[in-house]
């Protein structure tokens, strides 16, 4: 009996000692964190979606708290506006951005890239991309399993079954990224989002020449540059027998769809520019020595 007493008291005294011992610890070696962290973590949207480069919005809050310039740091799923309030409750200058969207730049649907093969395995795309090229002859074309589909957060992603194509509804895309980083033939790129979401992009990655493109796919950039010799802003280039449009540059005129050959060039929420009338030779003259008389 004396010797369970003397047990107990034993233990008792050892774990109050110890008890003690860790108080002090943690009083000299504590941290003192800043109140105002949870104050712009409150601010922010709590979507962790990583698209700020930070695993999550605790991450970026003792980032901007912490940081003397914030102008590098950027939440796409709240947006300038937020951002401008944090800087100014932080006394600090944010980053000027406007909203952004997500683009999917691939116009293979069924009937213009059809199947040349079939895959009965995983249905993942980056499973299917570390096997072979896809089901079609283009490499470079969207795979169509969904990866990007799962990897968003915000349900803006759906494939179409009619055309086989991942869509972008841009009203619920945050253009956190997610899905960017999710494809593994990089067909997605976050792009300036215009009003009523309105957009002209190139609907193709692909690099191969021309002849080669239109054998996989009718509705690829064949690099052929009329669209950027019509251009009157610089806005479009190409490289590597593939033709981009600058989102910064591009004014929205449409002048460059209606020169795309192949409808490699998509227009969204816009109405096309009606083609101007063919002008033959003779017409032109007959044109010119009307307007000889008239002056006259």
């Amino acid at each position: 009996m004396n010797t369970l007493v003397l047990t107990v008291l034993t233990l008792s005294l050892l774990g109050g000692l110890l008890a003690v011992i860790l108080y002090f610890v943690a009083q000299k070696f504590k941290v003192e964190e800043d109140p105002r962290i949870d104050e712009v973590e409150k601010m922010l949207p709590g979507a962790n979606c990583g698209g700020c480069g930070f695993a999550g919005c605790r991450a970026m809050s003792e980032a901007l708290v912490t940081r003397d310039s914030i102008a590098s740091l950027f939440c796409p799923v709240a947006g300038g506006g937020v951002m401008k309030d944090i800087a100014s409750y932080l006394g600090k200058a944010a980053a000027d951005k406007g909203p952004m969207v997500a683009t999917m730049r691939c116009g293979g649907s069924c009937d213009k890239r059809p199947k040349v093969n079939h895959y009965d395995g995983a249905l993942s795309c980056a499973v299917v991309n570390s096997l072979y090229v896809g089901e079609s002859a283009c490499a470079y074309g969207c795979l169509g399993y969904g990866d990007c589909v799962k990897a968003c957060q915000f349900g803006a992603l759906h494939i179409n079954p009619k055309t086989g194509l991942v869509e972008v509804d841009a009203d619920k895309c945050c253009a956190c990224g997610a899905c960017v980083k999710a494809c593994p033939k990089g067909l997605f790129e976050l792009r300036k989002k215009w009003p009523k979401n309105r957009a002209i992009y190139v609907s193709c990655r692909s690099k191969n020449r021309g002849a080669v493109v239109m054998k996989a796919c009718k509705a690829g950039c064949i690099g052929c540059g009329k669209c950027a010799k019509v251009c009157a802003f610089g806005a479009i280039t190409v490289d590597n027998n593939l033709a981009y449009i600058d989102p910064e540059k591009c004014k929205l005129c449409r002048k460059c769809v209606n020169e795309c050959p192949t409808g490699a060039i998509r227009l969204e929420n816009m109405e096309r520019l009606p083609k101007e009338p063919k002008v033959t030779p003779a017409q032109g003259s007959a044109a010119n020595s009307n307007k000889s008389e008239e002056a006259k």
